[in-house]
Order: C-alpha cells, then structure tokens, then sequence
C-alpha cells in the first residue's frame, strides 16, 4: 500500500476480535501510542467504560511500564491492570513499515491518544494534519509535560515534575520548622494519571462535539479537535483556591501537614495500637459529639473552641487534647465510638486494609481477574459506576487483564487491516512488528 494513501475502509471490519467490557463507549475505536502512565492511563479509564483500545508498542520489548513495579514470573503485576481491556500490537514507529500499520489503524479510528515529547510523532509523519488526512473528524488527543506550545514544550517532564511546577509538591510538606525533610511524593504516578483523566474529558468532549454535527462532520467543514493537555497546567488546576487568594491577596498558600487550615478538628491522631485515624469534626454539632465522645462536653464552650474560626486559631491546643485521648482507644474503638456518631473519619488504610473493606466489597471495587500469566488477580473496579442505560446494557468491566507485548498483532493486522501471514511474517523478520 503507497505510504501517501489512507487505508482502505472497506478492509474487513472489527468482527471477530475479542468481547470487551460493554459499557457507554462501546463502538469507539481510539489508538494508544502511548507509553509509561499518563497516556495509557487515560486509556485504561475509557476501555474500561467499553471503548475498543488498540495499543501500539514498540517490538518485544513493548511499553516500558511493563517493566516497572513488582514482578511474577518475569512480568509486571502492576501492567495486568494498566493494560487490562486492550488490545495489544505491535509497531516499530521508527521504520516505514511500522509507520504504515499505524497509519492503517488510525484510519479506521475516532481518537488517537499520545504523550511523545512535543513534535515527536510530526517527524515520524504522524502529526494532527495527517491524522486528519487518515480519519477525518478524527480527535488527536495529545499528553505532554508542558502543553505543545510554549517557552518550555520540548522540555522533557514526568509526572513528578508536574507535581513540582504545578504547584502540588510545595503542598505536600509539613509547616516551616517542623521539618528538614523534603515535600513528600504522593506514592502513586498522581501527576500523569490527572493528566490522563483531563485528556479523556476533553477527548470526550471533542467526540460529542463531532456527534452533534453529525456524521458527516467533515463534509461540514469539521475538523477533527485537537486535545492538548499538560502534566503542570492539569496539576495546577487542582489547587483549589490558591491562585484566587494570591492574585486578591497576596496570600501564598503553605503546607500544613496532615491539617486543614480553614477547618479544625481535622487531622489524623494515632490510636493506642498505633495506627492513624483520620477525624473530621469541624462543625460546631460534630464538635459536639466529638467532644462528648472524649467525655469532655463543655470543651465547645471554651472561648478558643466555641466555633470554627476560634478552634482554627487555637488547632494546636485543641490536637493536642484530641490526641490525649485518642492514645487511650484502640483503633478498633475509635472507628466503633467516632464512626458511630457520624463524625466523618477512618483509619489511614493500607492496601490490604482496602482489600477488607466491606463498601469497596459491595460495590465490586476489589475483582478478581484471571490473567493468563497470573492466574488470578486482584485488580480495582471500574470507576465511575454506571447503571441505566439501554436494556442489558452494563456501565463497562473487565473483559481481560493486560495482554502481553503483540498479543493481538495476528488477529488485527490479519483480520482488521487484511494482512497476509506471508506479509506479517516479513515484517517480523525486519523488526516492523
């Protein structure tokens, strides 16, 4: 096939692949040309909600994450839910060929989502303009550090950069003087996975969009939006009402540790056995109840107590009670006594704690998934929950666990673009796939 000619559209379809979840996206088709987490997390989010998601990796060794976090067996346990509800081929981008395959997949797709550095996928002849040209109305939706525009777009950033410049990590840390200690890491990819939930809004948002004109969109004049969304900037639009309270008042917002600074009680006390329990009683009722919980019911007429803002002003003194008397429960007595007035709190939970609980039990937030190098897995639930919808229909799932590297190149590359075994056995042998 010329490399200049869009696939044929009228190659077999998508019969014959795998069942996915079900869900409200079933019948979108989007390519992932993404790698590490912010890209193939976005993915993961609308695969699980139903949408075909036909990820492209580089050959054999496939997308670096598969690498990361703890192994079985040679292979990542952490990529059984990353890649979950995928479908997994593979493509050199660095060759004509592998860029040919590319090309015929996004034909046949409403999106394509990447996170190369800004003007990567251009050199590879696979920029907006072309991707218009393969799929018309198609959504580009592209993930990196800094935006595509800007001083800083070719500077390279992962997801704890975004946390840095987006103002996050400066949040994270304990008050001046308590501690030399650095700003503390979430523990999680947080930068990259709020940037994969932005660009899947705003992916959505560009496919509703093309909806309401219609199916013939680009007969119209529609052109296929381009998603642009950044580590920093979806970081910096998490933090609340900083910016406001700078720009009126000059005021720079401060860690405060585990604390709330326009509400209090709210803070996390350890509990005799030694566990964290987190109290949120910061209204005047709540501070009732607590406090008669801690056998000490006039405590909300004391003159540093009697409301938020003089409890706010007075938070050491009152923690330091609060935690007097959280030493002498067990934790179990704690979550039994605050739990039981409807004061919002609960034990800082591990993830075994997870695991146990009996909400996340109910709601099918902790599933078992066979997997087929694992056996079975312990994988989240699909967020958010759906029901409605049309008659026996479901709000997604977990079809499958994350394949491995090239799993699905035969039935795609076959039976999707039309490939012959002759033909895939050549770009075998020349590293295309």
């Amino acid at each position: 096939m010329p490399n200049d000619q869009p696939a044929d559209i009228s190659l077999p379809s998508f019969a014959g692949l795998p069942e996915g979840p079900g869900g409200p996206l079933a019948g979108l088709t989007i390519i992932e040309l993404g790698h590490f987490v912010a890209a193939p997390h976005c993915t993961r989010v609308l695969a699980d909600l139903g949408a075909r998601v036909i990820k492209v990796e580089p050959p054999v060794k496939g997308d670096p994450v598969r690498t990361w976090g703890e192994h079985v067996n040679g292979r990542s346990l952490w990529f059984s839910v990353h890649g979950r509800n995928k479908l997994c081929v593979t493509a050199n981008l660095k060759s004509p060929d592998g860029i040919q395959l590319a090309k015929d997949l996004i034909a046949k797709a409403d999106a394509v989502v990447e996170n190369f550095k800004p003007g990567q996928l251009e050199k590879f002849g696979l920029g907006p303009k072309e991707i218009e040209r393969l799929s018309p109305g198609c959504v580009f939706t592209r993930i990196s550090g800094y935006g595509q525009t800007g001083p800083r777009a070719q500077m390279a950033a992962f997801g704890v950069i975004g946390e840095s410049i987006g103002g996050l990590r400066h949040l994270t840390g304990f008050p001046k003087g308590m501690t030399d200690l650095p700003p503390a890491r979430v523990g999680v990819s947080l930068g990259d996975m709020i940037a994969g939930l932005y660009a899947a809004v705003g992916m959505l948002a560009a496919l509703y969009e093309r909806g309401k004109v219609g199916p013939d969109a680009h007969k119209e004049g529609y052109m296929g939006r381009v998603v642009d969304a950044a580590l920093t900037e979806s970081v910096f639009s998490f933090l609340e009402g900083c910016l406001p309270e700078y720009g009126k008042l000059g005021k720079i917002r401060e860690p405060y540790g585990s604390t709330l600074p326009t509400t209090a009680p709210s803070d996390a006390y350890m509990a005799k056995t030694g566990e964290w329990f987190l109290i949120g009683a910061n209204s005047d009722p709540l501070f009732q109840k607590l406090a008669n919980l801690m056998g000490q019911p006039d405590l909300p007429k004391d003159p540093r107590f009697v409301d938020n803002q003089s409890r706010v002003k007075h938070v050491s003194a009152l923690d330091a009670l609060i935690r007097a008397w959280a030493a002498t429960q067990t934790i179990d007595e704690l979550e039994q006594k605050v739990g039981g007035e409807d004061i919002p709190s609960g034990r800082v939970y591990t993830i075994e704690d997870c695991t146990r609980d009996s909400q996340y039990l109910e709601r099918g937030m902790i599933r078992t998934v066979e997997d087929p190098h694992f056996g079975d897995v312990l994988h989240p639930g699909v967020v958010p929950m759906m029901t409605g919808g049309p008659k026996g229909s479901t709000g997604g799932g977990v079809a499958w666990a994350g394949p491995a590297v090239g799993a699905h190149n035969d039935i795609i590359y076959r039976g999707v673009l039309g490939r012959s075994t002759d033909e895939l056995a050549r770009l075998t042998q020349t590293g295309a796939i």
